[in-house]
């Protein structure tokens, strides 16, 4: 009964627009307070979980991704991408896929990588005279790799709740993430011939050697964050503030698309969005605690052992649930209010927490595109002036291709664990 009332109270604060931290923390606090639970514990339970090294890479991924966004990195990496593939028939729509894969590398963020793509990549491609919703949807579903391809933000947070491996969690993205941008690749192609999009001459040799070159600082980034994680050289947490310096170094001294002047601003608002997150994850992870603590979860996992369930029908309804929840909440609120409930059902059900994060974390790209909520489709139809109707539009046939890839996710485990098992035993 205490649970179902939480459950509505918590429904009824986000339809009224509260903001999901506010909403969390306040039913935290409430409910800590009826169980007579001193407040000074609740200060607590945020100071613990705020004194956390994987949560300190966080900002230096969200400043990595800003400097690149605005520092001339994400255009050297169109450049690049354009410079191989853009010859081919659907080349700049390859190009889009390519560059916002490597850039999803970088920024382990979905809307800072449908951001700095959809500025540089809508426009060439609307001259090549790709269709508008095409143009728009594709970056606005490529963008989704952001949170998939690692480094990844979701995975981050997964981590510090489930108490998994962020190395092993990176590793299990990889094979999903590739899968995602080939689907994504072979759909874009096979419209571009129907459709006969124009294809672009290929670059003179000297040109060619120019952009590859210029792309260089660019693409060590990614090796920096990746090659110093998995050589053990460095932590995630150090990995990211490496990235973050270098994207900063790189965008003031080479590609200087921004200046000096601008750094602390840059880094300012990089911070502010650090705090929403960081805000969300606290009041999360202490509502999380009270959950724990009231026994909900180990009752609804009785209920489901006696249920008799199988693994494959649990995940059914799980999707389910998830693209329901993704249609009205973000994707750190859905995570964040759903895994301390979720989490210990998966040990009696015989499924692995880092199977299940990635097919979590493909449900959240889903939940980037789903109105009313999806960010993917407002920022993209902010940025490119687009209706979002036409932007919904062109974002659903690349749902379905998310839908066909969480389907063999879901029922093939070892696509997202074979890797991570490769390397960790």
């Amino acid at each position: 009964m205490e649970f179902a009332l939480v459950g509505i109270a918590l429904l009824v604060s986000l339809a009224l627009g509260i903001p999901i931290y506010a909403v969390l923390g306040m039913l935290a606090v409430v409910m800590f307070a009826i169980e007579g639970t001193p407040l000074i514990a609740v200060a607590q339970i945020y100071v613990d979980h705020l004194n956390s090294i994987t949560l300190l890479a966080i900002p230096f991924f969200i400043i990595s991704a800003t400097f690149m966004q605005k520092g001339g990195i994400a255009q050297a990496l169109v450049n690049w991408a354009n410079a191989w593939v853009g010859q081919f028939t659907g080349g700049l729509a390859i190009v889009c896929v390519t560059a916002t894969t490597v850039f999803a590398a970088i920024s382990g963020s979905s809307v800072a990588t449908a951001v700095a793509m959809g500025l540089i990549l809508v426009p060439a491609m609307l001259e090549q005279k790709y269709d508008r919703p095409f143009a728009v949807g594709l970056v606005g579903a490529s963008g989704t790799l952001g949170i998939l391809i690692p480094p990844s933000l979701a995975f981050i947070v997964y981590a510090i709740i489930a108490e998994q491996s962020v190395p092993r969690l990176f590793l299990a993205g990889v094979i999903p993430g590739l899968m995602q941008a080939g689907l994504f690749i072979g759909y874009s192609v096979w419209v571009a011939k129907r459709r006969n999009y124009p294809r672009v001459p290929p670059l003179p040799r000297e040109e060619f050697i120019r952009v590859n070159i210029q792309a260089i600082p660019a693409l060590l980034v990614p090796t920096i964050i990746l090659g110093g994680i998995y050589s053990g050289i460095v932590t995630v947490s150090e990995a990211a503030g490496a990235a973050a310096l270098v994207s900063i170094l790189v965008s003031v001294f080479y590609y200087r698309g921004c200046s000096l002047r601008d750094v602390i601003p840059i880094i300012g608002e990089s911070m502010r969005s650090t705090m929403s997150i960081v805000m969300i994850i606290i009041t999360a992870l202490a509502f999380g605690h009270w959950l724990t603590k009231s026994g909900a979860p180990q009752d609804l996992a009785d209920w489901i052992v006696a249920m008799d369930l199988e693994a494959w029908q649990f995940l059914i309804i799980i999707n389910i649930f998830f693209l329901i929840l993704g249609t009205f909440l973000e994707v750190f609120a859905i995570m964040l209010i759903t895994l301390p409930i979720i989490l210990p059902l998966l040990g009696p059900l015989g499924i692995d927490p880092i199977h299940f994060a990635v097919l979590m974390t493909i449900n959240m790209e889903l939940a980037l595109l789903t109105p009313p909520i999806g960010l993917n489709i407002f920022v993209l139809s902010s940025i490119t002036k687009t209706p979002v109707a036409e932007t919904v539009k062109g974002v659903l046939p690349f749902m379905a291709l998310l839908l066909i890839l969480l389907i063999l996710v879901t029922y093939v485990p070892a696509i997202s664990l074979w890797l991570p098992n490769l390397v960790y035993g």
